[in-house]
């Protein structure tokens, strides 16, 4: 315990006050205590964890002051789309009507300019979308997604902020977002991360966009088999 503590301090793997996970022990808390035979952590539903420093040393750990120091908590989480939703945008009556959303007005001029530059230097046959390049809903959306968080106030601008697809699940496309919350409080970043999506999988309705539902419940309005009583009793 005594050589534990000593190379805990002399590496600075925990301090005083640290927020530190370990799953194997259910701790997940904060640091309150160190001792030459006990580390103790109190636990974020108020109960308390004690672990050998030995333990700390030997096994692995989640230190997040490290987050707490750069003042940004991350945020990885998915928006899933139903692939079928997903379509070329074919007319510039419907390409004018998505540059009514102004944070990607320029971004649908500069892109239509240099797709339909494209398309003209191969010769690309465009009554039927497939040949040459052309705008989808789907890439229009995640241009907006990543407007929408580089413009937002509750979102670090000096880290990472990135919009990607995923591989096509089951489950739909996944669309992840990666990005730091400007915050490192809990009750607050969880807060940033609901009005996030909130808005934006209400917003995925105004690029023909289906967010993916796993609909495992009956159809309302279809009758369901009905089990007939034995009445040879």
């Amino acid at each position: 315990g005594f050589v534990a503590s000593i190379q805990l301090s002399a590496n600075d793997m925990v301090r005083m006050g640290d927020w530190i996970s370990m799953p194997q022990f259910n701790a997940d808390g904060d640091v309150f205590e160190i001792s030459l035979t006990t580390v103790k952590i109190r636990n974020f539903d108020k109960t308390i964890s004690y672990v050998p420093p030995y333990s700390l040393i030997s096994e692995s750990f989640q230190n997040w002051r490290g987050m707490q120091e750069t003042g940004g908590r991350r945020i990885k989480r998915s928006i899933h789309i139903k692939q079928s939703s997903i379509r070329f945008i074919e007319t510039e009556k419907e390409l004018e009507s998505f540059k009514r959303i102004q944070s990607i007005s320029k971004y649908i001029n500069d892109r239509s300019t240099e797709i339909n530059k494209y398309n003209e230097e191969v010769n690309a046959d465009k009554s039927i979308p497939v040949n040459g390049r052309n705008l989808t809903n789907m890439g229009l959306f995640r241009a907006y997604v990543l407007e929408y968080l580089h413009n937002h106030k509750d979102i670090k601008q000096d880290m990472m902020i990135m919009v990607r697809q995923l591989d096509p699940t089951s489950k739909g496309v996944p669309l992840e977002l990666y990005m730091f919350a400007d915050t490192t409080v809990w009750a607050i970043y969880e807060g940033i991360v609901s009005d996030v999506f909130d808005h934006l999988l209400a917003s995925a309705k105004y690029f023909d966009l289906e967010i993916f539902e796993d609909v495992s419940n009956p159809i309302i309005g279809l009758e369901q088999p009905q089990v007939q009583a034995d009445n040879n009793n």
